[in-house]
């Protein structure tokens, strides 16, 4: 299996198993979201286009751009609208351009309704070309010529006088006469080539025009991030953290999964592994406070990184791993004596195969010819934070029962040494795996809550475990 299939059935793992916390933690994310919308008020954009006629370089363009953006235009937009404690300072925040194709400048307006957005658009736009042709063509010197027309005025007044310099010029022959009536002449031609020049160079032909493309449309919508976004958004950044939290979580567990770990944690041998058929252990209000039923809602109160459970086999199936594991147990104790079998608290599926040890060890108590008997055994739950164990006493000895991948290798190593201040040495590790029980058992097969009676029977009939 690749590395992208392991990760996608991670993840689906995740989603699987700890649905309930993501479930609610999306709902938090949506609060969280909802909660940012109501800080920052709902803002719209309008949108309004200037045409600029002619032949424009691209560079052309981004100074049209700077221009409707600056402080020129827009302190000049803001003394127009006249909005109460809003300057030119605030519109530069909410005022955006951009070149488009087709020589357009869109300029956009953000405000906090529609029809204020539409006329902050509009107004822009009207002040941009305002300025435009102020700079283009306009001059603030009443002294000077205010455009091409007054140009074309003054030339023909300047002709004029040519005209009568020329008729008041002596008619006489002489040099100094000739000379003049010359430099007229040549003063004359030279006004009319500058005005051929000034005719081709129209600013009316080129691009002294820019034009208002209609007034901006009246937004309908929102603006984003909208309110639904933002919920939205709220949402799949928790759930999205929440994944990240685990995958990380799970890659800095260094929690024993192996049996040599496990073994070597434990500081003892490993007897066996068994089988305990998945169900949610019965409610036990004193083994648990507030945050153990909280967990047990939200339902983190199991691990969900441990591999699927398997399919179980029957019932008989399951009896002889338990056998097995009796009959290491009394080859590894010289003669039966009382031993504690240690479970550590909260984990459900270890005290049920320390309960179900308990039951086939106390119906083969007996001797028979082919074995010496199984020791008696007392569970009890010692706390991995705080470890405790009895001390030794009608018990000599300690079988660890446990599931793997639970509990870390500082814990394991602290209750072995609970057990050890306690006088009791560790004789043996059971590790309990959860497996899927069968739907619908056959009906040869014997129901899963005679364990004792089926060892009974095994006993009875002089079957070697």
């Amino acid at each position: 299996m690749s590395d992208e299939s392991i990760r996608l059935v991670t993840i689906g793992r995740i989603l699987r198993r700890r649905r309930r916390l993501l479930s609610l933690l999306a709902v938090v994310g949506a609060l969280v979201g909802y909660g940012t919308s109501v800080l920052f008020p709902p803002r719209y954009t309008a949108s309004a286009s200037v045409l600029l006629p002619g032949q424009w370089e691209e560079r052309e363009l981004l100074t049209q751009v700077n221009i409707a953006t600056s402080s020129a235009v827009v302190d000049r937009v803001a003394a127009t609208l006249g909005w109460p404690g809003v300057n030119g300072g605030d519109l530069r925040d909410r005022v955006s351009a951009k070149a488009a194709d087709g020589n357009i400048i869109t300029i956009s307006g953000t405000a906090e309704t529609p029809e204020r957005a539409q006329r902050l658009s509009d107004r822009t736009a009207q002040q941009l070309v305002t300025f435009a042709a102020r700079i283009a063509g306009d001059s603030s010197d009443p002294e000077a010529a205010t455009g091409p027309e007054a140009l074309r005025q003054k030339v023909v007044q300047t002709d004029r006088r040519i005209t009568e310099l020329a008729n008041a010029t002596d008619a006489g022959q002489s040099v100094e006469s000739v000379q003049a009536r010359t430099a007229l002449e040549k003063l004359r031609t030279a006004l009319e080539e500058a005005m051929k020049k000034l005719d081709q160079a129209d600013p009316a032909t080129s691009k002294a025009g820019m034009v208002v493309m209609g007034p901006a449309a009246r937004p309908t919508g929102q603006a984003p991030p909208t309110r639904t976004q933002l919920v939205v958004a709220g949402a799949l950044v928790f759930l999205l953290l929440a994944v990240i939290g685990h995958l990380a979580a799970a890659r800095m567990n260094r929690r024993p999964r192996t049996e040599p770990e496990i073994a070597a944690a434990l500081g003892s041998a490993l007897l066996g592994r068994v089988d305990v058929p998945g169900e949610r252990p019965a409610h036990r209000p004193e083994a648990g406070g507030r945050m153990k039923r909280v967990r047990r809602l939200l339902g983190v109160d199991t691990p969900w990184d441990v591999p699927t459970p398997q399919l179980s086999g029957d019932e008989a199936g399951r009896q002889i791993r338990y056998q097995r594991v009796c009959a290491r147990l009394r080859d590894r104790l010289p003669a039966p004596r009382r031993l504690l079998v240690v479970v550590p608290e909260g984990d459900g599926t270890a005290l049920r195969a320390a309960g179900q040890l308990v039951a086939l060890a106390g119906n083969d108590a007996a001797p028979s010819s082919s074995s010496r008997g199984n020791p008696e055994l007392r569970v009890v739950e010692v706390p991995v934070s705080r470890p405790m164990v009895p001390d030794s006493g009608a018990e000599s000895g300690a079988l660890v029962v446990l599931s793997a991948g639970n509990w870390t290798a500082g814990e394991l190593a602290g209750l072995a040494g609970a057990c050890a201040d306690g006088g009791h040495e560790v004789v043996g590790i059971v590790v309990a795996d959860t497996v899927r029980a069968r739907p619908t058992p056959s009906d040869g097969d014997p129901p899963d809550h005679a364990p004792a009676a089926l060892a009974a029977h095994g006993n009875a009939t002089g079957e070697s475990v």
